[in-house]
């Protein structure tokens, strides 16, 4: 008692120097984020540069190209008129001159076959001299490239730009999108441009506008709210300093580190702020109390009476808090694992500066306690009232209760299993012209990315003979049974053109090698953006297309190509490689699976043992524990009830909400177990808790759930999602700790 006194006393002697320091941190912080903050929502923050998957898709990007590629639709007259092959042209010379362009397709680049003298030679598919009924006709019989060059009704063209490899172009992605519309902007007034790209883009832009959003949003929020919870007005600008200091220095440490926001981390401010005016209102209310209570202590002795009975319960909620962010950092995303680090750093800021900022606060502060009152409150709301028919209905009718909310629990915990795991990448983008445009392009594409798939023989040797070519073909057709996949291209579409022009090629009478002679005079450097072949011949390539679709479906798709090939191929001479994004992104389901099994059970774990340390029973701690998984398991039952799945957003919600849930469990407890007024009974010493800590735990909660409303707020369904389950949850989490915790207690702590 005596050093805490003294640990005071020298904080409010030194008071004027920590100001000064703090003062200069918030301005470098201020500095270093007005400067250096940035948005980076890349491949890289969701894979490990070691991850072998993320490792295999640059290594297929290096050998194929990238499938990073802009997709333009150009609404024309006439899509094979000379004016808009020549437009198209220019166009090819101005994107093509881009650093960070490795090359680009349309109609104006693409060639069809020519069988001649024993060797396949490509001419321009669109030549402008034949009649227009000559091109159609010779178009249609290339369907699978041609549906990807121009619409059916001639109407409009497409235009794709791949770009380098990732690794080339990470630095550059602020500029890139920019840089492509301008130059076809230079061509063509009227476009719709979708691709990866442009989707990375828009998440971007959408995560920098929401978190200042966030930011101005949850401010304001969190002053209307302590207007109406602080004790007196006077409170409201320590409040706001101990969420406003320790967001700030936080984000100066990040952009210091040279990290940048994503759509994960963006909600650590928001997350930081509610957390942070939570302890300080604790704080606040034990300091009022203590005021009413013990008019003749000096204020220093005040201070050290308050804190003193702060300290435990919020160093307990601050540290189940921490480990429910920390256990994150179990994930195998990167993004999550920055997101549990980054927010355990704020939590030790905030808990540390929340002491230091109220105590030189309270030093300069001469208040009448019995005089003060909030500035707004509801005078149809008594909180003494509300507590005291708490306090009876968990005495009178604390069996049924437990009994109801045991049924609940059990359900709860049966809808674990129902709840699905399932990324949309939609989810992640809000309605604007990206989504607009996506829709659009692929209304009338039917696909926006790309897979490549590899064959190869399993000896290495040249895959190139007739019995390759007719696997292939069967491969390529069940392939094009698939409803996902759209227009999969390989050397079969230059075979069947070939057929039909030159049936002699392929009968069956001719030597094989005479075939692979054939087959090898197909240039790759004639058709780049379609990789055909590798460069040794060693392997055939085919590239399809598909819609933005779920990971679900992605898993599903790329289950369904493994057993085509397998029902086309003996898969004791060939094998198949997937390659592209859609391959690393189908992996994200088992990631998230991944972050909710290690991080929830990691976070349980220690939360049992931080609560068991603090209780010293472990009877006691059983019965407190399990009102906490209840929020859990209710929240098992919105999500299935309303298909809301495990996403890249919600993944992060199960250890999260836990750390959180225990805040209020921790508060209400520490005084249950450290009454000394009331010598008595469960009931008694609940009851009591309750008077003491009642009307700070519903302030905390009414701030927590404030704060994830205004993520639920979101323009982009996967947070929304999030800040809305997350603000039933913390809701819900103080349902169980006024009722069904107190009945527990009542029941059977003896």
């Amino acid at each position: 008692m005596k050093r805490l006194e003294n640990l005071i006393k020298s904080i409010i002697k030194f008071r004027i120097s920590i100001i000064i320091v703090l003062v200069i941190l918030m301005g470098f912080a201020g500095y270093q984020t007005a400067n250096k903050l940035n948005i980076d929502n890349s491949l890289t923050i969701w894979f490990l540069e070691d991850d072998p998957s993320y490792r295999a898709y640059i290594d297929f990007q290096e050998e194929f190209g990238s499938d990073e590629i802009f997709i333009a639709m150009f609404p024309v007259q006439n899509a094979i008129g000379e004016e808009e092959r020549q437009q198209l042209l220019n166009l090819h010379t101005d994107i093509e001159a881009l650093s960070f362009v490795k090359t680009s397709f349309s109609l104006a680049k693409a060639k069809y076959p020519i069988y001649n003298n024993n060797t396949i030679v490509f001419d321009d598919l669109y030549n402008t001299k034949r009649s227009e009924k000559g091109l159609k006709s010779l178009i249609s019989k290339l369907p699978n490239i041609s549906s990807q060059l121009v619409t059916n009704d001639y109407k409009n063209q497409f235009f794709y730009i791949q770009l380098n490899p990732t690794p080339q172009i990470e630095e550059k992605r602020e500029i890139i999108a920019g840089d492509i519309r301008s130059t076809i902007e230079k061509n063509y007034k009227d476009y719709f441009l979708t691709g990866p790209p442009v989707l990375n883009e828009a998440y971007s832009k959408g995560i920098y506008k929401e978190s200042m959003l966030f930011g101005v949003l949850t401010v304001l929020i969190i002053t209307l709210m302590l207007l109406f919870l602080l004790p007196s007005k006077r409170y409201l600008i320590i409040s706001l300093l101990s969420v406003a200091i320790p967001v700030s220095l936080l984000f100066g440490i990040i952009t210091s580190l040279g990290y940048a926001l994503n759509m994960i981390s963006m909600l650590i401010p928001t997350i930081l702020m509610v957390y942070s005016v939570s302890d300080a209102v604790h704080i606040i209310n034990i300091y009022h109390k203590e005021g009413l209570l013990n008019k003749n202590l000096s204020k220093v002795e005040l201070l050290t009476v308050a804190v003193r009975k702060s300290v435990t319960p919020c160093f307990y909620t601050t540290l189940t808090t921490f480990v429910g962010y920390f256990a994150l950092y179990l994930s195998p995303l990167p993004a999550f694992k920055n997101m549990g680090i980054f927010t355990c750093i704020g939590l030790v800021l905030s808990f540390t500066l929340v002491y230091v900022i109220t105590i030189i606060g309270f030093s300069y502060m001469n208040l009448n306690f019995e005089a003060s009152k909030p500035l707004l409150s509801l005078k149809v709301f008594s909180q003494t009232k509300f507590i005291n028919w708490i306090n009876r209905v968990t005495t009178q009718y604390k069996t049924s209760i437990i009994v109801a909310f045991s049924l609940l629990l059990i359900y709860g915990l049966y809808s674990v299993f129902l709840v699905q795991i399932d990324t949309d990448s939609l989810d992640l983008l809000a309605e604007g012209k990206a989504k607009q445009d996506l829709r659009i392009v692929e209304e009338q594409l039917n696909s926006s990315s790309r897979i490549q798939l590899d064959i190869s023989r399993t000896d290495g040797t040249s895959i190139l003979n007739k019995d390759a070519m007719k696997q292939l073909e069967v491969f390529q057709n069940k392939l094009e049974e698939n409803p996902i996949i759209t227009a999969p291209v390989s050397v079969i579409d230059i075979k069947r053109f070939l057929e039909k022009r030159s049936p002699v090629l392929f009968q069956s009478n001719i030597p094989e090698e005479k075939i692979r002679n054939t087959l090898a005079s197909v240039e790759n450097t004639d058709n780049s953006f379609f990789k055909l072949f590798a460069n040794d011949l060693s392997s055939v390539g085919i590239t399809i297309s598909l819609r933005d679709v779920r990971t679900s479906q992605l898993e599903q798709l790329l289950l369904d190509i493994e057993n085509d090939f397998g029902k086309s191929f003996n898969t004791e001479d060939y094998k198949l490689k997937i390659n592209g994004f859609a391959v690393v992104f189908a992996q994200l389901n088992n990631f998230i699976l991944e972050t909710q099994f290690k991080s929830f059970f990691a976070a349980f774990f220690v939360a049992f043992l931080c609560l068991w340390f603090f209780i010293k029973s472990i009877r006691t701690t059983i019965l407190v524990l399990i009102p906490n998984i209840l929020p859990l398991a209710i929240l098992a039952i919105f999500m299935s009830l309303l298909d809301i799945p495990l996403d890249v957003s919600t993944a992060m919600i199960t250890p999260i909400m836990l750390g959180i849930a225990m805040d209020d469990t921790i508060h209400l407890v520490h005084k249950y177990r450290k009454s000394r007024r009331i010598q008595g009974t469960a009931e008694e010493r609940m009851n009591n808790a309750m008077h003491y800590t009642g009307s700070a735990l519903l302030s905390t909660t009414i701030a927590l759930v404030g704060g994830f409303l205004i993520i639920a707020s979101s323009a982009t369904p996967s947070v929304r999602d999030f800040g809305a389950l997350c603000a039933i949850t913390v809701a819900i989490a103080l349902i169980t700790d006024i009722f069904y915790l107190p009945a527990l207690l009542k029941k059977f702590d003896k």
